[in-house]
């Protein structure tokens, strides 16, 4: 395709609105932007990603509705076509399912993957957080992200959950473990580094943990060693995105003034002081 830009601008650019304010994207046009030029093709990509949300227990339906137009040939005939109304949590799973060697695919999954974490509130109520309201909110998915990527690891066969835990930040920091961001961030001993994150870099770690739970079971991975193996490499390829975009490593991301946890014992007292 001539003049594509590799950007996350480029999937806001195709993106339709509809009668009701719903957002969606067209399946023959994100094909495009993705670099595949066969609908047969891109159509094997999109029935996976239909098997993986039905797999989530999320209705297809609800995600990809199918939708025909008419299309002109050379002769001016008209022909109808297939094609997809989808969701932007279905252009995700779409991209988790493409082609990993395209940089496009790879930029794609860092887009929806974030956009999507979003949509669980409006962008425009995100948008109005202050910084530290999106550190709480960020950290939250986190959370609850953690949880999830540490249940499929256990069944991948993970014991040591610090070694595997610190494959995926290695990848991510440049060979740094939790531990060696702890020191360099001035952390006490134990003190949580993710509470200590801003909402930047708490999105990338994010995207890391999201992302190797996914592999871990597309993968079919069944043994510590390929788990840990994942992790990093992972870990490695979200930075290699962030450094191709243009965007701020990890480490030289500044560490907040204040950890999460102290704020939310300022909050606490603060509450008590008005009552």
């Amino acid at each position: 395709m001539k003049n594509l830009k590799i950007k996350n601008q480029t999937f806001e650019e195709i993106k339709h609105i509809d009668d009701n304010g719903a957002e969606f994207w067209c399946a023959r046009e994100l094909m495009s932007v993705l670099q595949y030029s066969n609908w047969q093709n891109f159509e094997k990509i999109i029935h996976k990603a239909k098997i993986s949300c039905e797999n989530s227990g999320i209705s297809v339906f609800e995600h990809f509705i199918d939708v025909s137009k008419l299309s002109k040939r050379a002769n001016n005939a008209e022909i109808e076509i297939k094609d997809y109304k989808l969701s932007r949590y279905a252009c995700y799973l779409i991209a988790q399912n493409g082609d990993s060697r395209k940089k496009v695919i790879s930029l794609a999954q860092t887009y929806f993957a974030v956009q999507t974490r979003k949509q669980e509130i409006t962008e425009k109520e995100y948008s109005m957080l202050t910084e530290d309201e999106k550190r709480f909110y960020q950290r939250n998915l986190t959370k609850k992200g953690n949880y999830s990527l540490n249940q499929t690891a256990k069944k991948a066969g993970v014991k040591n959950f610090d070694k595997f835990h610190n494959s995926g930040y290695k990848g991510l920091y440049n060979g740094e473990t939790a531990d060696d961001i702890a020191k360099r961030k001035g952390l006490r001993y134990r003190e949580d580094i993710l509470d200590n994150m801003g909402s930047d870099e708490l999105i990338a770690n994010l995207f890391r943990i999201s992302q190797t739970e996914q592999k871990l079971k597309k993968d079919n991975i069944q043994s510590e060693k390929e788990a840990n193996k994942a992790h990093y490499e992972v870990g490695s390829k979200i930075r290699n995105t962030i450094k191709e975009l243009g965007g701020t490593m990890p480490e030289d991301l500044p560490t907040p003034k204040k950890s999460l946890k102290q704020l939310e014992k300022e909050n606490k007292l603060k509450n008590i002081l008005d009552y």
